[in-house]
């Protein structure tokens, strides 16, 4: 897939026939008088891996933080899969969307949070097994396999009855993947995983993260400090600064080979 872009109207376009699985359609996102994202125009494909960087306060956690439906757009729309994620049509007109609807259509979503949010009362085989079994009613002998199988993946085959105060900051961090892949979401959202870990730890995670993009399978967006990783994982690198997509393309176009001032800056801390 080749990716034009556009960056007058900070839009991406393909020349393929698939349909985007997420549009962001000019995205407005303020918090009081902050605005944080001003106008996002957005499409990720099917499979495409997404690496958004830049500084603190640029929008990128805000970003997939609404596709999560944590976070609602002051304005705009976000289109999950062909489905509008925030509004629904009723008697023809589009309306806001109840809590139903979000929950059908961010129910090929998952997520990867930077402090692993971890039930501590369960053993992470428990963990991993209670959203299919109590979101989509799946029986409890099919979720245990299918999260056995999950966290063999992420190498933690072994640890299935401990609980989560028994690992490593790494560890967790890799139950959280594991819990997010039972679910067989289409898209996955990694939100800094790699920043609450101690140094020696953050390989361990990002080589798991690189075994789950390799199948190629899901879409993932990815918010990262990680440069090298994103060099190595990304389809696309999309640099956000104040609030606006400031530069994007191929890993190499943008860590690479860009020329813009405000990227170069901002890549300069990394090559300390």
């Amino acid at each position: 897939m080749t990716i034009s872009v556009d960056r007058k109207r900070n839009h991406v376009t393909t020349n393929t026939n698939t349909k985007p699985i997420v549009e962001y359609k000019n995205v407005h996102k303020s918090f009081g008088d902050v605005e944080v994202l001003k106008g996002l125009n957005l499409d990720i494909m099917p499979g495409e891996k997404v690496a958004l960087i830049g500084p603190s306060g640029s929008g990128k956690t805000t970003i997939i933080r609404m596709l999560m439906t944590l976070e609602q757009p002051t304005s705009g729309e976000i289109i999950v899969d062909g489905q509008n994620l925030w509004h629904m049509e009723k008697n023809g007109k589009l309306v806001p969307a109840n809590e139903k609807h979000l929950r059908a259509v961010r129910g090929d979503i998952g997520m990867v949070f930077q402090h692993f949010n971890l039930f501590p009362h369960m053993t992470i085989l428990q963990n991993c097994m209670t959203a299919p079994i109590q979101v989509q009613k799946e029986d409890k002998e099919s979720a245990r396999k299918r999260s056995i199988e999950m966290l063999e993946k992420v190498g933690l085959g072994d640890k299935l009855e401990q609980y989560p105060n028994q690992l490593s900051g790494g560890q967790k961090q890799r139950v959280a993947m594991a819990r997010a892949l039972v679910m067989r979401p289409k898209i996955m959202l990694f939100d800094e995983v790699t920043s609450a870990l101690d140094p020696e730890l953050v390989g361990e995670v990002l080589e798991v993260i690189r075994d789950i993009a390799k199948e190629g399978e899901m879409a993932m967006v990815l918010v990262t400090h990680e440069m090298e990783f994103a060099l190595d994982i990304a389809d696309r690198v999309i640099f956000l600064d104040n609030g606006v997509i400031a530069e994007q393309g191929t890993p190499s176009e943008v860590l690479e080979e860009s020329t813009n001032e405000r990227l170069q800056q901002f890549l300069h801390r990394f090559r300390n």
